[in-house]
């Protein structure tokens, strides 16, 4: 089963936590169903024996599985959790995920938990994969943007990956993206200096391979700041003619800058953008307007 990195299990553990409080209260949670009222009336304490699996609905992209695998065991450590597949593989509808076995009780408490993280990641998976695919045969990376859920983030972006997308820059803190609001709220000394300025700024306490990206909403903007060769620029909302022309001037005065397409960013759009000569494009509906992929829990008892 694919794995995540430290950073994204301790996140994962964080997000299971706050979900298992709002199904059953604090901790510690009970394993035989003690604050589930519903499985109480159907199901007794001493029924070990339950088995079901997670089964797709539909076509997609699986992603999540360790964190299924981390819900069953914060719930009751008496699940046994096996994955079927690794995350990063294509789904069918019908097609077994994973299976869990153990007290009836327990696997009812940790379905819904279960199912929504790996619907959720699931569907991002499958939306960068069909943005991925739209453009597989360019030279183009697919990028995902800061632009998730509160808490989500790390999970958000593990999924990109595995859909064959590329991840932006995971916060504040680890890169430099110079947008326009920075530059209207710099002060007053350095606006006179101009952009090119702010990008030799940047660069003074960058170290550890930090990278510099400035946003440019026009070609006047980029004909300023390629001089000063950051290492990304960003286009924001231009249209493809105005980026066909970005991509003819990058090559000719700083062809080491990569430039970034972003905004409103579709898969109905995204191979005509990809076409423009651009290296990177930015999709924040990657994280942010994914759809759940349809997944369920299927039971069967006694196996």
């Amino acid at each position: 089963m694919s794995a995540f990195t430290p950073a994204e299990t301790a996140a994962c553990c964080r997000l299971i936590e706050m979900a298992l409080h709002e199904d059953f209260g604090p901790y510690p949670w009970p394993v035989f169903g003690v604050r589930d009222l519903t499985t109480a009336l159907f199901v007794s304490p001493q029924c070990y024996d339950g088995a079901a699996v997670f089964v797709a609905r539909s076509k997609g992209i699986v992603a999540g599985l360790p964190a299924t695998a981390l819900v069953c065991n914060a719930l009751d450590s008496q699940l046994c959790f096996e994955p079927a597949l690794q995350d990063g593989q294509t789904i069918q509808p019908g097609t077994v995920l994973a299976s869990v076995r153990g007290p009836r009780s327990s696997i009812l408490g940790a379905e819904r938990t279960a199912l929504n993280f790996l619907q959720y990641l699931s569907g991002i998976a499958t939306l960068t994969h069909r943005f991925a695919q739209a453009v597989v045969d360019l030279s183009v990376k697919i990028f995902d943007t800061r632009k998730t859920i509160p808490g989500w983030r790390l999970l958000a972006k593990y999924a990109v990956r595995q859909g064959g997308g590329h991840n932006h820059r995971i916060g504040l803190y680890d890169g430099i993206l110079i947008k326009d609001n920075h530059l209207a709220f710099a002060s007053e000394d350095l606006k006179q200096l101009g952009i090119a300025a702010v990008i030799n700024r940047a660069r003074k306490p960058v170290a550890g391979g930090v990278l510099v990206e400035i946003e440019v909403d026009s070609l006047a903007q980029l004909d300023e700041v390629l001089p000063a060769e950051p290492d990304i620029v960003l286009l924001d909302n231009m249209t493809l003619e105005q980026m066909r022309e970005a991509a003819k001037r990058r090559n000719t005065l700083a062809p080491r800058v990569l430039l970034e397409a972003s905004g409103g960013v579709t898969l109905q759009t995204v191979r005509a953008i990809a076409e423009t000569g651009v290296d990177r494009i930015s999709v924040g509906a990657l994280t942010h307007s994914a759809p759940a992929l349809d997944i369920a829990l299927d039971y069967r008892h006694g196996r």
